[in-house]
């Protein structure tokens, strides 16, 4: 069995000037196609829904559209918890709240289901990459905003050389890579 560090090494590809001129997007489609690799991705984001003793401690994960969602709805399922999506604005049927926060090359809006969580609802956030840390701020925002708890945030890949720890100072965070 390869080790979590070659799976990453070989499933995370760079894009350059994608999606516009000097970006380099990190490409997950090889890992997520690779079951074995998906397989311990998904556990190590799991582990932030678990306490030492491997007690899970959320109600709820979230999933940030959209590669948050391919993340996020299997890691619920290995929490035995519910699965609730944040999305961009507009793609939501029923009553939503919103937030508008900056990306690292642009701006953008998330909404989520009024209704989505339980007044004190546990929750773990889960997204592909943490850059700038806006758009999970943004999250946070929201979570809070329906009466829920966030217990962390647990993201694939965190680009160190952007201030998205920073930004998220005082939140629990856990990446499974950080380049």
């Amino acid at each position: 069995m390869r080790s979590l560090e070659e799976i990453l090494k070989d499933g995370i590809r760079d894009i350059p000037d994608y999606p516009q001129a000097g970006v380099v997007f990190k490409d997950i489609t090889p890992l997520l196609a690779d079951h074995e690799g998906f397989s311990q991705v998904v556990q190590a984001l799991a582990a932030s829904g678990r306490d030492a003793d491997g007690n899970v401690v959320v109600d709820k994960v979230v999933g940030i559209e959209a590669r948050g969602f391919i993340l996020a709805a299997p890691v619920a399922l290995a929490l035995g918890a519910g699965f609730v999506p944040v999305r961009k604005k507009g793609k939501l049927p029923a009553a939503t709240y919103e937030e508008s926060y900056a990306l690292e090359y642009g701006k953008a809006t998330i909404e989520v289901h009024q209704d989505a969580f339980e007044p004190g609802d546990r929750v773990l956030v889960i997204d592909d990459v943490l850059a700038t840390g806006g758009t999970v701020e943004a999250c946070l925002r929201l979570v809070r905003r329906c009466g829920a708890e966030v217990v962390g945030t647990a993201v694939l890949l965190e680009l160190s050389f952007l201030p998205g720890r920073e930004r998220l100072a005082g939140e629990q965070l856990t990446a499974v890579v950080t380049v």
